[in-house]
């Protein structure tokens, strides 16, 4: 394709002449170049006035590129007139470099005032309002279609799926302006449309795919989006790791206002602390010092939390976990999981645990543990954890997580006792290397210890085999270039989206 091209225009004049309005809009589709774009209009009324408007951008394309919209409305107002007729031309800059779709060169395109929607050839059905996803609470999805009237389109259908096509629905479309049969009169490159809409009831589904089925009496045409198919989809669950390192890091007020700053603007859903600190005070502690209390202080919008402490640390911290989560947390528990229970006994090791009804995914299973090494019990310690988490799994569960740091480097001994469970998966390496995942988790070759030499994670999110989830991106946080460093331990930022 163009780098730019124009898709559709529409020229409305709607109420009585002495209050009327007149509202232009602009569908533009655009190659996907890299960020810093600027895609605007520059139209001319008849008063031969060239202005200009910026586009927004829509939606992906299911070729690589991207729909940008333009709207523009102009009120009737005492001695002013309104545009009428437009002259116009649709232009993309990025990187000092300008493209144009000015009608291939001839006189600019053109629309008459009240004369409706507009499309170019490129595309024979264009999509009015492509979105970029599904709303959190969103249940309706409507969708409004221009279709070239030459093609005499007598039946438009919609093909849509909520379980990736295990079961398909069909939505008749409703005709809301244009005739059936073929229409002719297009004129400075732009051919009229008929427009049709439809409404498809999603209710708490994650993700909808659809396709577009045009019917006339000589053939029908399908539009699925350059062989991808429409797609809208819920935002993924995030969830995130982090170990606190105690109250031992230099500038530390400064820090959890990072980490906090770093929940709002990736907009985690789940936060696991580990190291989480208050002072001892004879043993009763101090939530108000409490660091997972403090930074949830600090959030925008304060989560539910939960958290409980294990050890004495530093020898003035009461030192634990913590669940931060946008969403209330249900069954939350916490138990020791080490042989030791000695609140003076830094081998002492306590899990919290919280069950989160996730919109539109359904309840998790959510552990924040902070294990011993190897040698001071880990395996012990790994193996009462996932009974305790298997235990509380019924059919209702979508998924369980195995949060946190658990001091066992990739490769390691604690690492192949994970692998050789068969029963949790480490979903950093789903997302980020999903050949080598499927050679350690499902294949089990005997050299994938090799290949992990050079990975030195001790921290993890482990989720269990049969989870309803996927793992889809993961990330490592608070580095050098990446909010700062905030502890002795990276955090990882994980996404989730139902299979």
């Amino acid at each position: 394709m163009d780098n730019i091209q124009l898709l559709y225009v529409a020229n409305t004049v709607s109420g009585k002449a002495a209050a009327s309005t007149q509202t232009l809009q602009f569908l533009i589709r655009v190659a996907n170049l890299g960020y810093g774009k600027t895609v605007e209009v520059h139209w001319a009324g008849e008063d031969g006035v060239w202005r200009r408007v910026l586009a927004d951008y829509c939606a992906s394309a299911g070729d690589g590129s991207e729909y940008w919209r333009a709207e523009v409305a102009f009120p009737r107002q005492a001695r002013a007139e309104l545009p009428g007729d437009i002259h116009f031309v649709a232009r993309l800059e990025h990187e000092g470099c300008e493209y144009w779709d000015n009608n291939d060169g001839c006189l600019d395109y053109f629309c008459a005032a009240g004369s409706g929607g507009r499309m170019t050839g490129v595309m024979p059905v264009v999509p009015l309002n492509p979105m970029q996803g599904l709303g959190p609470a969103q249940r309706n999805v409507p969708l409004k279609f221009a279709v070239n009237a030459a093609l005499a389109a007598e039946k438009v259908t919609v093909h849509w799926t909520l379980d990736d096509w295990r079961h398909v629905h069909k939505t008749s479309c409703r005709l809301q302006s244009g005739k059936r049969s073929a229409t002719h009169g297009g004129y400075a490159g732009l051919h009229p449309v008929q427009l049709w809409s439809a409404n498809l009831k999603v209710e708490g589904a994650f993700r909808l795919q659809y396709s577009i089925c045009c019917e006339s009496g000589e053939q029908t045409l399908w539009d699925n989006n350059a062989g991808r198919n429409y797609r809208l989809s819920r935002a993924p669950l995030k969830v995130l790791i982090l170990n606190l390192h105690c109250y031992q890091e230099d500038d530390q007020d400064r820090k959890f206002w990072q980490i906090a700053k770093a929940v709002d603007e990736l907009q985690a859903d789940v936060v696991c602390l580990q190291e989480v600190a208050e002072h001892w005070n004879d043993g009763r502690g101090d939530w108000a010092s409490n660091s997972a209390n403090i930074i949830n202080r600090r959030l925008k919008k304060p989560f539910h939390l939960y958290s409980d402490w294990s050890h004495l640390g530093f020898d003035k911290y009461r030192e634990g976990v913590a669940i931060l989560s946008r969403y209330p947390i249900e069954r939350q528990e916490a138990r020791y999981v080490s042989d030791s229970s000695d609140a003076y006994s830094i081998h002492s090791r306590k899990v919290v645990a919280a069950c989160i009804d996730v919109p539109c995914i359904g309840p998790i299973d959510v552990f924040s543990a902070h294990l011993s090494w190897w040698d001071d019990g880990f395996p012990e310690q790994f193996q009462r954890l996932s009974d305790w988490a298997d235990s509380r799994r019924g059919g209702e569960v979508a998924a369980t997580l195995l949060c946190g740091d658990f001091n066992i480097a990739a490769g390691s001994l604690g690492y192949r006792l994970v692998v050789d469970g068969h029963r949790y998966e480490d979903q950093y390496l789903a997302a980020n290397a999903p050949a080598l995942f499927q050679q350690i988790f499902r294949v089990d070759d005997a050299h994938w210890r090799d290949q992990l030499a050079d990975d030195y994670r001790i921290d993890y999110v482990f989720m269990n085999k049969d989870s309803g989830l996927r793992a889809t991106s993961a990330r490592v946080l608070f580095t050098e270039q990446d909010y700062g460093r905030v502890s002795d331990h990276c955090g990882y930022l994980l996404e989730f989206e139902p299979l």
